[in-house]
């Protein structure tokens, strides 16, 4: 019986060498080809290595499983530390569109095509139906066209990363459907629309950032359910009604912008008094009130701006309290009364206080 088991691994063993030494497999090269023959990079000769019948061996930014043969990882960045950018003294710069013909790689776990510049068309909707992809990068192109709406079928993607392109249309409703994804990055298109309602199904996000679309609605609740979500920026966009108080309750929700959208009401004490919350960004809106007076020693804020809005009343005296705020702007309000004394107040600049209807005090004029 050991026999048989030490034949049976030997005959393993020498069927992967044999694999590895073939090189890809047929289908997986044919795609490959057809996917470069979408692209044109006409400066750094990237693709003057994909040539030969073993597409595993030297094909730059291809990756094979040593075992099967199959193509596992197209990883193609504009912006790399690689030899062959140092060399040439100058970043990528890629024309084209991103072809189908890469969908033909079902064992695809990983596709970058990230910071060429001048890649554009439209997301290749058979992309939702690579079921292995765990990584789906293409930030920085000019992607144009809806995402794809049944990404949600990409089941296993932790990353999906579309940042800065011209993509249109609204956020899929399916993409909620990711249980795996840790990283979500969308910002700088041209979306529109409303968050999907349960957003808040993402259980395993880390990083949501929304910014600089054109998403109008308001922020749903259900986002407050994301245990792991460190990271929130849905700033510069057309978003409106009150901020949910939840969101200040989030146990590592540390960064929290939502600069420049028309969000109106109060400004929730949860998100002042939660000692997690590293920097906060509300400028540029419609909140009214006065300024929760709850800071202490738990206070840490590298940055806290709430400039822009329409706040009255006094600074907050327990803002002396906090263990440290790096930045300050409470500028642009119609905010009245003395600044208090002490830290943080020693070390700020007027620009912080500026615009105010009648403060007084140190950085300012006397009272």
């Amino acid at each position: 019986m050991a026999l048989h088991s030490f034949r049976f691994l030997a005959l393993a063993i020498l069927a992967a060498a044999v694999t590895a030494a073939s090189g890809c497999s047929l289908s997986d090269r044919k795609a490959l080809l057809g996917f470069r023959q979408g692209l044109n990079e006409p400066y750094l000769g990237l693709f003057n290595s994909w040539k030969g019948s073993n597409c595993c061996l030297n094909w730059y930014g291809v990756s094979c499983d040593a075992a099967t043969g199959r193509v596992t990882d197209v990883n193609l960045r504009g912006e790399s530390e690689d030899p062959i950018f140092e060399k040439s003294g100058r970043s990528g710069y890629m024309t084209g569109k991103l072809s189908p013909a890469i969908c033909g790689i079902g064992t695809l776990t990983t596709l970058v095509v990230a910071d060429w510049k001048d890649i554009s068309g439209e997301i290749p909707t058979c992309i939702a139906d690579l079921s292995s992809l765990r990584i789906l990068d293409l930030i920085g192109n000019k992607l144009s066209g809806e995402i794809p709406s049944d990404i949600g079928k990409l089941n296993r993607l932790t990353v999906l990363n579309l940042a800065d392109n011209a993509l249109t249309g609204k956020i899929p409703p399916s993409i909620t459907q990711l249980a795996s994804l840790k990283h979500l990055d969308l910002s700088n298109n041209r979306l529109n629309g409303e968050i999907p309602h349960d957003f808040g199904n993402l259980a395993m996000l880390s990083r949501a950032l929304l910014n600089r679309n054109q998403l109008t609605g308001s922020i749903p609740v259900s986002i407050s359910k994301i245990y792991r979500l460190a990271d929130l920026d849905l700033s510069m966009n057309r978003l409106t009604g009150s901020v949910p108080y939840e969101l200040g309750k989030m146990p590592v929700l540390s960064t929290l912008n939502l600069d420049s959208n028309s969000f109106k009401g109060l400004i929730p004490e949860s998100l002042l008094s939660n000692g997690g919350m590293g920097i906060l960004n509300l400028s540029r809106n419609g909140f009214e009130g006065s300024i929760p007076d709850v800071f202490g020693s738990h206070s840490y804020f590298m940055a806290l701006d709430l400039s822009y809005n329409n706040l009255k009343g006094r600074v907050p005296g327990s803002l002396a309290s906090a263990k440290y705020i790096g930045h300050l702007d409470l500028s642009h309000n119609h905010l009245c009364g003395s600044i208090p004394l002490g830290e943080p107040f020693d070390h700020l600049e007027a620009s912080s206080f500026s615009y105010n209807d009648c403060l007084c005090g140190n950085p300012l004029k006397t009272c």
